[in-house]
């Protein structure tokens, strides 16, 4: 039984809390995903900022997949397990630019994720059902 007597206000910010913990969970790894397909698609190695940017949702009223802070330690992480290089070169306005590349194995586990993305996202559309539908 659920419990109604929550006033509208409290109730609100519980449904808040809550869809913050969803998104912060969910990007967790579709943002490793996210940023390694962007490297591939890339001809050249790319900046934070840069990617962040490609990143961001046209649509101002949706919530961007990453905020720009927290887009570097995933940054790092995809370097130490050898998915993407990096290079740090001087920038002509500010301070030197760490540029991030994919890797031969960055490349591989791209493909294996996009595998698992695509049974996982099938399967969850497939419990939805017409829950998705606008």
């Amino acid at each position: 039984m659920v419990d109604t007597s929550l006033s509208g206000n409290a109730e609100e910010k519980t449904a808040e809390t809550a869809d913050r913990k969803f998104r912060k969970e969910l990007s967790a790894g579709i943002t490793a995903l996210a940023l390694l397909s962007v490297l591939n698609r890339a001809d050249e190695p790319m900046y934070g900022y840069q990617i962040a940017k490609l990143m961001e949702e046209d649509d101002k009223q949706s919530m961007p997949l990453i905020k720009h802070g927290a887009l570097y330690p995933v940054l790092r992480s995809l370097e130490g397990n050898d998915l993407l290089g990096s290079r740090v070169e001087p920038s002509v306005a500010g301070p030197p630019r760490r540029y991030y590349e994919i890797t031969d194995k960055g490349r591989y586990t791209l493909g294996r994720w996009v595998t698992i993305w695509k049974r996982t996202s099938r399967l969850i559309e497939k419990i939805l059902g017409g829950v998705l539908d606008d």
